[in-house]
């Protein structure tokens, strides 16, 4: 079972056994039955006592597996989790007024939820293996700290911990082992290491120039590795940051994780039922695009394009055909520029108002691109930009978008730099508030005609 698998199968049993838990309480109380006036005060409650005793759960770390290191633990945990759950019950009663509600069933619900949820617990961490995924860690900086991280992580190797060396300012060390664990190089070697040592996780304990670091591993093709630091006083004082913790050593993550798959998975139900609807009510305002093109300018109405979409994967985007015919004919692929003498009259109101993108709802249908996201550009691009831009690759780890942070930021010459600035800034900060803020900010664009400037 995986560790995600174990997270929410605990949560569903709690939550089932909480319940379970109560109405036995009521059992008990009153000989077998479930008086109507009485049960009635906890069922208008039981979706806000659920809730508080996940929360409780929570709180002790019942769902970080590695807290829970043998019965002892999970029974303490669950002691301390059920008493917190059951004082906020008893103040939810008493402030919604359910005197009704027995206080009685609340002190059997107490004795019967440990017994409950710890006796589940017990028997699950017995039987249920959870498959660690591996994490092969490479510390830089075989000092003090580093070398505390390192026997701490060696302690961790159950959970997937594999410590494959050290790297070190000083080449005269190199070789030298601690904790049974080398020294395999000097700071320079540490994106050439990540990339022949398979490392998905770099410690930095020692300072060094971390925009430089991030920048050699953005530039190792296929490299994905997370990167934390042991911050300095300034790091800390610059900001807000999220942290971490080993042993009592803190680590501020310099790289982070796209969201949840769960999201993910959210954000495309969203995609397809909005993109069905548009193309339904867009389909008159189309048809008279395709018209006005055909009248217009000599060449065909719509036309496909190679992009480069998630995982940098390869397929064909469909537009509104906006330059004239042969556009790249004697220049080959060249990027839009805000007056390109290539674009044709009816190209530039369409251009201006975005219809030419309405066409990209059938990307959207197929799977092939989002809403909001990175814009997917042709792979001649990508190929030049890939060698020309550090950390480039990295707008690739989501689906493409009709629209996103960028287009409502920049224009069309807006520069790919500049362009990649704002599509990371989404990649790692993205939410379904964010999401929807971007499209109310391109149907700003769509109805004025008017982007960012």
């Amino acid at each position: 079972m995986s560790k995600s698998s174990w997270v929410a199968l605990s949560m569903i049993m709690d939550a089932i056994l909480v319940n379970a838990g109560i109405i036995l309480a009521f059992l008990i109380r009153f000989g077998g039955r479930l008086p109507a006036f009485n049960f009635q005060a906890y069922t208008g409650l039981a979706v806000f006592i659920t809730l508080i005793q996940i929360a409780a759960f929570y709180i002790y770390d019942l769902y970080v597996v590695e807290k829970a290191q043998n019965s002892w633990d999970i029974f303490l945990a669950v002691l301390k989790s059920v008493t917190l759950g059951m004082l906020l019950t008893v103040v939810l009663t008493f402030f919604y007024r359910f005197f009704s509600f027995p206080r009685t069933v609340l002190f059997l619900s107490w004795f019967l939820l440990i017994l409950l949820i710890a006796g589940w617990r017990v028997l699950a961490a017995k039987a249920l293996k959870i498959r660690w995924p591996t994490q092969r860690v490479l510390i830089v900086g075989a000092g003090e700290i580093g070398q505390k991280i390192l026997r701490e992580l060696k302690g961790r190797s159950q959970w997937g911990y594999e410590v494959v060396g050290l790297v070190e300012r000083d080449p005269e060390k190199l070789g030298k082992r601690f904790e049974g664990v080398p020294i395999l190089g000097t700071v320079k070697d540490i994106a050439p290491l990540v990339h022949q040592r398979d490392v998905n996780r770099v410690i930095v304990t020692t300072p060094i120039r971390h925009r430089e670091l991030l920048e050699d591993l953005a530039k190792s093709d296929g490299v994905h590795v997370r990167v934390e630091a042991v911050p300095e006083l300034y790091e800390i004082y610059i900001g807000k940051v999220d942290y971490a913790l080993i042993s009592d050593i803190p680590l501020v993550e310099l790289t982070r994780e796209p969201v949840p798959e769960w999201v993910h998975l959210a954000k495309r139900a969203m995609d397809f039922s909005l993109a069905a609807i548009l193309l339904i009510l867009a389909s008159p305002l189309m048809l008279l695009a395709a018209i006005l093109i055909k009248l217009t300018s000599r060449g065909p109405i719509i036309y496909k394009q190679e992009r480069v979409g998630e995982g940098e994967g390869i397929f064909n985007v469909y537009k509104f055909r906006t330059m004239i015919k042969g556009a790249e004919a004697e220049s080959g692929p060249v990027l839009a520029t805000e007056k390109d003498s290539r674009v044709t009259p009816i190209g530039h109101f369409l251009r201006r108002y975005r219809i030419d993108e309405l066409l990209q709802l059938i990307n959207i249908l197929k799977g092939e691109m989002s809403f909001v996201g990175p814009r997917p550009e042709r792979p001649f691009f990508v190929k030049e930009f890939e060698e020309s831009i550090s950390g480039y690759a990295e707008r690739f780890r989501v689906k493409p978008g009709v629209t996103g942070l960028a287009q409502v930021s920049g224009t069309y010459a807006t520069t790919p730099q500049t362009k990649l600035k704002y599509d990371l800034i989404y990649i790692y900060h993205q939410s379904i508030f964010l999401d929807i803020k971007i499209l109310l900010h391109t149907l700003k664009v769509v109805l004025t005609g008017k982007g960012a400037r």
